[in-house]
């Protein structure tokens, strides 16, 4: 069975509904190009679909749902693909253990023990 969300995410102009399968990734793209939609509107587990189109998915037999719907349906038919986990941001100079200096110091913030005499940002000779 195919299913179709309301048009709620703006983007490019325009509102976009989401379009998935609850059986296969053959059937998704099967009625996707029955539908006129691109290749390039596969976006890991469903179709980005333009507003105007979901009519005519819901007339070619498409179930409007709501958007939880769609994702619990992905999960219980095992077709979820989730986006990848951002790549961790970079460390800051504090988790490298190296104190910023603060208004007051006497402008001497070792960066790691044994570094005295080097302050945050400046030039280390050589």
């Amino acid at each position: 069975m195919l299913y179709v969300d309301p048009p709620s995410v703006p983007s490019r102009g325009r509102l976009w509904s989401h379009l998935v399968s609850d059986v296969s990734y053959a059937e998704l793209h099967a009625f996707a190009e029955a539908l006129g939609l691109p290749r390039r509107g596969f976006d890991r587990d469903h179709y980005d679909v333009p507003a105007e189109r979901v009519p005519m998915a819901v007339w070619l037999g498409a179930r409007p749902v709501s958007s939880r719907e769609i994702v619990r349906l992905l999960r219980a038919a095992d077709l979820r693909r989730p986006k990848p986990r951002s790549v961790p941001a970079p460390a800051r100079p504090t988790d490298a253990g190296i104190v910023p200096a603060r208004p007051g110091d006497a402008g001497i913030v070792p960066a790691r023990p044994g570094d005295a005499g080097l302050r945050p940002g400046s030039r280390v000779p050589g």
